[in-house]
């Protein structure tokens, strides 16, 4: 366990987003200050538009952070990403793109270095990155590469303690059954058990959804479950993880709000993603799974219908910051060495 503060970089997101403005509100939180050391990353002009927007005044002091900067509120590890005149708010553009780009290149360097702990990201628009050449699918799968990451990584998501993994994700529904495998669902299960665990829970609960209606019916409506989620979650439970399944997914769910497991392992998207924005859309964080550095973000999007408009709800992006603190403390328990 670490006795000193997690030291976080907190990142605006894309400029044209509600990201500064969550920032903004989150700094200006009870507790916030208390819980960890927080490390600015970007240009400064961002974080003081997202501060007039939220209607918060708080300091923000330039420096360059492999320097020394804990204990300093305020700090900010000053880039330019981007100038302000070309911050076109409510707009996908390839230079907010490229804003978010080099800032989470810099957050992953400083992580690398030591200088940082873990990172939380304000909401990044995915068409933006795409326009400004990110390379990849998504951000995840982007830090994977700069990280030198090479086994399995998915995006997890939470909501007020419950748990989703995906045995596949971005992909068109007409694929995901001959994507799922037995070696699939059981990657998925290790690196939800392995993050609930650096997350603070000692012996993860976890149920793994069914594919096809009614968990197939026995074999009436697809044989998935016989054929590969059956035996592969027999394998994982002989190696004494607490797994069970598969469960119909209209009904595991509600395992999960009675809080009878920890979390839900989905065999696709939408599986997961529609129960737990229906549970509480301004709640729900997503975490990076399979990175050697806690990366967390609130899981819904950049709201340009609503930014600049000082409204945006602080609830998931607190979580988020909550969730990389808890992990940052916790992460000793099964420590992995970065690239």
């Amino acid at each position: 366990m670490i006795t000193s503060k997690p030291r976080i970089g907190i990142l605006a997101g894309d400029p044209a987003g509600i990201g500064p403005e969550l920032i903004a509100k989150l700094r200006a939180a009870d507790g916030v200050t208390e819980a960890a050391d927080i490390l600015l990353i970007g240009d400064a002009h961002i974080f003081a538009a997202g501060q007039a927007v939220a209607g918060v005044e708080l300091p923000l002091v330039a420096l360059d952070a492999r320097k020394g900067w804990v204990g300093q509120h305020g700090a900010l590890h000053a880039l330019e990403t981007i100038a302000a005149d070309e911050v076109d708010l409510a707009t996908v553009t390839e230079a907010g793109g490229r804003s978010v780009l080099r800032a989470l290149d810099e957050a992953l360097l400083l992580a690398q270095e030591g200088v940082i702990d873990a990172i939380v990201f304000g909401p990044f628009n995915k068409a933006s990155m795409h326009k400004a050449g990110i390379g990849h699918d998504d951000e995840l799968h982007y830090m994977a590469e700069r990280l030198g990451v090479t086994g399995y990584i998915s995006e997890l998501n939470t909501l007020d303690g419950m748990w989703t993994s995906r045995v596949t994700s971005h992909i068109a529904l007409r694929d995901v059954a001959d994507t799922i495998t037995g070696e699939r669902v059981a990657q998925a299960t290790h690196l939800i058990h392995r993050t609930l665990r650096r997350a603070g829970i000692d012996r993860p609960r976890i149920a793994v959804a069914a594919l096809n209606p009614h968990a197939g019916d026995g074999g009436n409506f697809g044989r998935e479950e016989i054929d590969v989620l059956t035996p592969a979650i027999e394998n994982l439970a002989r190696g004494q993880m607490s797994v069970t399944g598969p469960w119909p997914s209209d009904t595991v769910f509600l395992k999960a709000v009675r809080r009878e497991i920890d979390a839900v392992v989905t065999m696709y998207h939408d599986q997961g993603q529609i129960a737990l924005k229906l549970l509480g859309f301004d709640r729900g964080v997503t975490v990076q799974g399979g990175l050697p550095i806690p990366v967390s973000t609130p899981a819904h999007g950049t709201a340009f219908d609503i930014a600049g408009q000082g409204v945006a709800d602080l609830g998931a992006t607190r979580a988020a910051f909550d969730i990389a603190c808890a992990m940052v403390t916790h992460w000793e328990n099964e420590k992995v060495t970065m690239a």
